[in-house]
């Protein structure tokens, strides 16, 4: 009887919050049962069949997506390159240029094809997100401006010593003005133009190599922008070849719609979700881009009762293949490049790269020395200072040629027979994790770093993703134990020279020339500045 009184009791109580449910409460419930893993999972396919059709328009552009939530848009097959503009750099009275995320190798991918197709979404309701309504507007303009400047300057020095300046011929019609979206206020955009200058002079300060940019890009950079509501004359479709700037095209993958629709297919009704593919922690349950779309087919066609069942059996799956991969996959040999008498700065034309590209085609923007494996494993080589950088993931069975390894990942252990001098495993979190878990561990990965660079070894440094972790450690590394010219010294001219944050984001750039994945947190950088720093105050006077 007291059993049955107390479950009458909290019927009644559950009664009287549904009947007291606030309105904000009763939004997110239905939110909540409108956004199913198999909603997500169809809206991305419907916004990438778009996405295909656009990129078809231009079949000779690259397609690039924006990190992260761009790459749920694309086949990984159709992908040339990937990179990295966030939203946060155009939000309203918050705009800026980071030099952590230069993106250079997206101006050269642009420059060597004619151009580029970038695909992105957002949530908000908006036509396009703001990194593509203001972000990559900024970054075109502020690049146009750096190499009308280098152009500007070559052309005076040629003059000055009887030279030809032939090679910058056009530089006086160079555009370099500010291209915004139509819908973006008057008074914003001019906020933004008058800051394109101080953009401009950062940029130049941080070591980027513009000489090659000028070289790689013979028309200025200029974003266009197409939703799902621009209309496009299919037998007018433009040449961009025709044009006089070099495209980048932006492509907002979803509808702008506020509310979800219903929609219905031959066999399943179910409900759009606008930039479903943002925020992926939040609805994919461990699922990524790539297993989408390596079993798409069978997602789809199961149907939404059956969806997160397969989904949990696919993650399963490709879970215990990593774990797996490095006892039974075949072992590939990553070649390093030559070493130069030049050090690390000189780009001579001998890519140090070793990379697989996202597409199936060896011949876009692969580098000179280029291995590729059946698996697609990535490793960027950094210069030729025998540090080179790489996921555990996706490198577990490519270390043959390493002679020793500084493994990052706090969650996997890289197979190894290795002895404590030639493996070190430090397990190092994010900083949204533990705030000072790099802080504390770098200490032990220089000194190792230190060891095995005098010993003459090459190193691979590696991290879960292979694109923060292990990039803060490559920066302290190089910082700390390598000259201004890109030369071993074993720390010798990090006693003399100053530690200026001006300073590491000029070896940041440098490093992100090679490891065109980079994407090193704030919270990280913040962290190894503080431990070049300490190493500072601790060295003798």
């Amino acid at each position: 009887m007291a059993a049955a009184a107390a479950a009458a009791a909290a019927a009644a109580e559950h009664a009287a919050e549904e009947g007291t449910l606030s309105i904000y409460k009763a939004a997110r419930r239905i939110k909540r049962r409108e956004s199913t893993l198999y909603n997500a999972l169809r809206s991305v396919a419907d916004d990438a069949a778009f996405v295909a059709e656009i990129a078809a328009l231009w079949p000779a552009l690259p397609l690039v997506a924006n990190l992260r939530c761009g790459l749920w848009y694309a086949q990984p097959r159709s992908l040339a390159a990937t990179c990295y503009f966030k939203s946060t750099d155009g939000h309203a009275g918050n705009w800026g240029f980071s030099t952590a995320r230069l993106n250079l190798h997206l101006a050269l991918l642009a420059g060597e094809r004619g151009g580029c197709i970038i695909v992105d979404s957002t949530r908000k309701g908006k036509r396009f997100p703001d990194s593509m309504a203001k972000t990559i507007p900024i970054w075109c303009c502020v690049l146009n401006r750096a190499i009308q400047r280098h152009r500007l300057q070559a052309i005076n020095q040629a003059v000055a010593s009887n030279g030809d300046a032939e090679e910058y011929s056009g530089s006086s019609n160079w555009d370099s003005s500010v291209h915004l979206p139509v819908w973006v206020l008057e008074t914003e955009k001019n906020a933004i133009e008058g800051r394109i200058e101080e953009w401009t002079d950062l940029f130049e300060s941080c070591g980027a190599d513009i000489h090659s940019l000028a070289l790689g890009l013979r028309k200025p950079l200029r974003p266009l922008w197409i939703s799902q509501n621009t209309r496009i004359w299919l037998n007018e479709v433009p040449d961009h070849q025709l044009w006089d700037f070099t495209p980048i095209i932006l492509i907002s993958a979803s509808a702008s719609g506020t509310v979800a629709t219903q929609r219905t297919s031959s066999e399943f009704s179910w409900r759009y979700i606008p930039g479903a593919g943002d925020d992926e922690e939040s609805w994919a349950r461990g699922l990524t881009p790539t297993l989408f779309w390596k079993h798409s087919y069978d997602l789809l066609d199961g149907g939404p009762d059956l969806c997160n069942q397969l989904v949990a059996d696919i993650v399963e799956k490709d879970r215990v293949y990593r774990a797996q991969r490095g006892e039974h996959s075949p072992q590939v040999i990553v070649k390093h490049a030559k070493c130069s008498s030049h050090g690390l700065e000189p780009y001579t034309g001998d890519h140090t790269i070793i990379t697989q590209p996202m597409n199936s085609n060896p011949s876009t923007i692969a580098p000179a020395n280029t291995q590729y494996s059946n698996g697609g494993h990535v490793v960027f080589w950094i210069g030729t200072s025998n540090l080179a950088v790489a996921s555990t993931m996706q490198v577990a069975d490519g270390l043959a040629d390493m002679d020793c390894i500084l493994n990052c990942d706090s969650t996997s252990r890289l197979p190894s027979s290795s002895s404590e001098d030639s493996y070190l495993e430090l397990p190092i979190v994010g900083s949204k994790d533990e705030r000072f878990s790099l802080l504390k561990n770098l200490p032990k990965a220089v000194s190792f770093a230190k060891k095995n660079l005098i010993a003459g070894r090459k190193m691979l440094l590696c991290c879960q993703n292979g694109e923060d972790i292990s990039i803060c450690v490559a920066l302290a590394i190089i910082t700390r134990l390598f000259s201004d010219t890109g030369c071993f010294d074993c720390g010798e001219s990090f006693m003399r020279r100053d530690i200026t944050k001006l300073e590491m984001r000029k070896r940041l750039v440098f490093i992100c020339k090679y490891a065109i994945n980079a994407r090193p947190s704030r919270g990280n950088l913040r962290q190894v500045y503080g431990f070049l720093c300490n190493e500072k105050e601790q060295l003798p006077c």
